[in-house]
């Protein structure tokens, strides 16, 4: 039967942000360390929340170092600085990396020792220091997952780390702190929260409760990213975009994601590529790839996302999804592996190593087709170009 697991407090909307304190307060929590990366201390982002915590009697001290696609150096680096303060709690503000560096730092000082050892498939289940998480992108669904993802320095390889003790305990959900992300952050990871939604659907794993998020996600996700990508002062397709992340986040945490997010690793831990936008890059190969052992999951797919009227064929709607999704690509400028520069002899030449490291992850063994080393690889070929 599946195990459900959620934050244990969700604050939504418009101006949530504000409510910090008084959320914290809720948890009976009072000292809490922020972790954040440079653009959003120097942007002044960060000493708006530290001004809210403060007008409230709340002290709280900020770690800015967060790197895109934390590394073990980096989360070290956090773990000390946590350490070294008089802190309750750890709260994530940012985007995805932000949020992974918190959970990591969360379960580190709590137990020591090294991400490294507590890569999947371990789970870490035995509760480290509470997490507070605040997004300021509507793509990883971070702030209501099980997992963080932290790349090891000396590998190269993306390592997925799961469970309970990842979970946050507290979610602030404020649609407003993604209106001024550029055009290119708001694609990737709106193709990021969509990815996880349709892995969530048709994994393995899914189950009841799951599947009502991820057809929600997918439906608050689809006819809204174009328009807020077109438009980014969108209000309403903003709001739409953060509760669908979030839904999409519920989704996939409780059944976990599959093939698309296996070999989407490795391309940003060898090639530095954001990880929405690898995501995007793979989506519709896999897809096409991966439908025609699921064709009626694909089909419900399409169908929540209004791609097909209900009366289509599973066959043709899964075709469709397939096509739709190459269209939305070409709308939001997504790049090929080639045209982003990757080199093609270092993208063929680290094919081996990236299938099995995606094969390691545990992801692709979720999907519906499962795939050998060799048509990962094959896959990987497809989508250079």
């Amino acid at each position: 039967m599946p195990s459900i697991l959620l934050p244990r407090a969700l604050r939504i909307g418009a101006g949530a942000l504000s409510e910090l304190p008084e959320a914290l307060a809720q948890m009976g929590l009072t000292r809490p360390v922020i972790v954040t990366d440079d653009f959003l201390a120097k942007s002044g982002a960060a000493d708006r929340v530290l001004a809210i915590l403060e007008n409230y009697g709340m002290n709280a001290r900020v770690f800015s170092k967060v790197v895109p696609d934390p590394t073990t150096t980096s989360v070290d680096a956090a773990v000390q600085f946590v350490a070294e303060g008089d802190h309750d709690c750890v709260v994530g503000f940012g985007g995805g990396s932000s949020i992974d560096t918190a959970k990591a730092v969360a379960v580190l000082v709590a137990r020591g020792g090294s991400m490294h050892s507590l890569k999947a498939p371990h789970q870490e289940n035995t509760p480290g220091m509470p997490i507070v998480a605040i997004p300021t992108t509507a793509g990883t669904g971070s702030e209501a997952t099980r997992f963080t993802i932290i790349t090891d320095d000396k590998t190269d390889e993306k390592m997925l780390c799961g469970g309970m003790a990842y979970m946050p305990l507290l979610a602030i959900v404020d649609y407003e702190l993604t209106i001024t992300a550029p055009k290119r952050l708001t694609a990737d990871t709106g193709i990021d929260a969509l990815t996880h939604a349709l892995e969530a659907y048709v994994s393995r794993l899914a189950n009841p409760f799951s599947d009502a998020q991820a057809t929600a996600a997918m439906r608050a996700i689809w006819p809204n990213l174009r328009r807020v990508y077109d438009n980014p002062e969108d209000r309403s397709a903003r709001e739409a975009m953060m509760v669908g992340s979030l839904q999409a986040g519920i989704a996939f945490s409780n059944a976990s994601v599959a093939l698309v997010h296996g070999m989407s690793r490795p391309i940003g831990a060898h090639f530095h590529v954001a990880h929405g936008l690898s995501n995007a890059m793979l989506l519709p190969t896999v897809t096409a790839w991966s439908a025609e052992s699921a064709k009626g999951r694909y089909a419900d797919c399409a169908r929540a996302m209004n791609i097909v009227a209900d009366d289509v064929s599973d066959e043709k709607a899964s075709e469709l999804l397939v096509e739709a999704l190459r269209e939305i690509n070409l709308d939001l400028a997504v790049p090929t592996p080639q045209s982003y520069g990757i080199k093609q002899s270092s993208w063929m030449g680290l094919l081996p190593m990236m299938a099995q490291q995606a094969i390691a992850s545990g992801s692709p063994g979720n999907n519906p087709r499962v795939p050998e080393a060799d048509e990962i690889q094959e896959l990987y070929q497809q989508a250079w170009a």
